[in-house]
Parts: C-alpha cells; structure tokens; sequence
C-alpha cells in the first residue's frame, strides 16, 4: 500500500511517500513544499494544496496521513495551519483519496511506543524502520514520514480487531 503522510506547515509542508507490505516499510519518495512571505496567505496556502496533489497523482498514493493540530501555544499559527490542513483535504478529496488525520502524541506512540517522545527519537526510529543513512531533513520531511509509519501501523491494529 502507497500511504502519502504530510506535516502541514505554511512556511514548510513535509511529505512522504512510503511504500507498506506487512510491516515492511520502503520510502519512495520525500520532500518539503516551501513558500515564501512574498506571496500572500491565499497564494501560499493554494500552492502547498496543489503541490501535495501533485505529489499524490505522481506517486499513486493510496490513502493520505497528516499530523493534526492537537495543541497550540499561538493560536494565530494554529488556525493558519489548519487552513492548510483544510486545503490539503480538499485538493485530496477531489481526488477521491481518503485522509486521515492523527495527533503528534498518536505519531509518536505508533513509531516510538512513547506518546511523548523527543523529537530526536521519533526521527532516529523513522531512519531505522525505512532503512536510510540519515535522518530526513529538513525536520518536516521526518514528520511526514512518521505520519505515514502511523497510518500502516493503526491500520495494521484495525484489521487485526476487524477478525
């Protein structure tokens, strides 16, 4: 299965591709979608949404995982983020993808088992489990691909309690 996970930010939005067979996970492919002040709040926020369902149609993505808003300390940052994140579901769905959204803490615990982990350590098991050199930088393309580990592993647990 081709799960696309997303770290949405308005500045920098991660993605990551991986690749789920069992409880293999091969990455596939991984970036970071950046805008610029220069543009306005509208500009930016359209050019992350199309630029994520490009990244889908591109790879074939099967489902979608994003990190959500669970909790914010600036809540001007927040409901900017969530525009994003209403964007990305939009473009999404117009491409009759399903996406589903999971807390910082759910990510954490699915990769880690510690729902509040380090940020170091969610990146380092993220590096372990796909198999590469280095962490993925910048730290969003990380988080993006945490998420996508997240969607496998609730998705592996759901079909385990469907039987």
């Amino acid at each position: 299965m081709l799960i696309l996970g997303i770290d949405p930010g308005i500045a920098q939005t991660g993605w990551g591709v991986v690749n789920v067979t069992g409880q293999r996970y091969q990455p596939v492919a991984f970036g970071v979608i950046k805008t610029t002040t220069k543009n306005t709040m509208e500009q930016r926020i359209h050019h992350i949404a199309n630029a994520i369902g490009e990244v889908a149609q591109k790879h074939q993505v099967e489902i979608v995982s994003m990190e959500d808003i669970f909790f914010a300390k600036n809540v001007s940052s927040a409901i900017t983020v969530a525009k994003v994140i209403g964007a990305i579901i939009q473009q999404l769905s117009l491409q009759k993808l399903t996406v589903r959204l999971f807390t910082p803490l759910q990510i954490k615990l699915s990769v880690t088992g510690y729902g509040t982990a380090e940020k170091h350590q969610v990146q380092e098991l993220v590096r372990l489990l796909l198999k590469l050199d280095t962490i993925p930088k910048p730290d969003h393309v990380a988080d993006s691909l945490a998420a996508a580990i997240c969607l496998a592993t609730n998705g592996a647990t759901e079909n385990r309690l469907r039987i």
